[in-house]
């Protein structure tokens, strides 16, 4: 987890862990592999989050993989993929790891994290 919105760092990492899965093993995580492993990256910092909580944050970063995967050529989603994955390490200086972010942030503001 990043010192920035706890909340869009946790989309943002769970997209990228989506893109990679999918143009790894040409699969997509379920919004529950999704809730689980958010549990499981929340729980490192002794944080926690609702099951619900977990499933919207889960849908939303489903919701961006699958716009990513399906506006942009092969090629683009792995570059899209790569930059995600390293950009999770807060020193890498990444244009589209910033891009990516904002639009978790977006996409945040727009279907904010749902009451416990």
């Amino acid at each position: 987890m990043s010192e920035e919105d706890p909340y869009s760092a946790l989309i943002f990492a769970l997209a990228a862990e989506r893109l990679a899965a999918y143009y790894e093993h040409n699969t997509w995580l379920t919004v529950a592999q999704g809730a689980t492993l958010a549990a499981d990256w929340l729980s490192r910092s002794k944080s926690h989050l609702s099951m619900p909580q977990r499933k919207h944050l889960s849908e939303l970063s489903d919701q961006l993989a699958r716009q990513i995967a399906s506006s942009v050529s092969r090629e683009a989603g792995l570059h899209i993929s790569y930059e995600m994955t390293e950009a999770l390490d807060q020193r890498y200086v990444s244009e589209t790891g910033d891009s990516m972010r904002e639009e978790c942030r977006r996409l945040l503001a727009s279907s904010p994290l749902p009451d416990r």
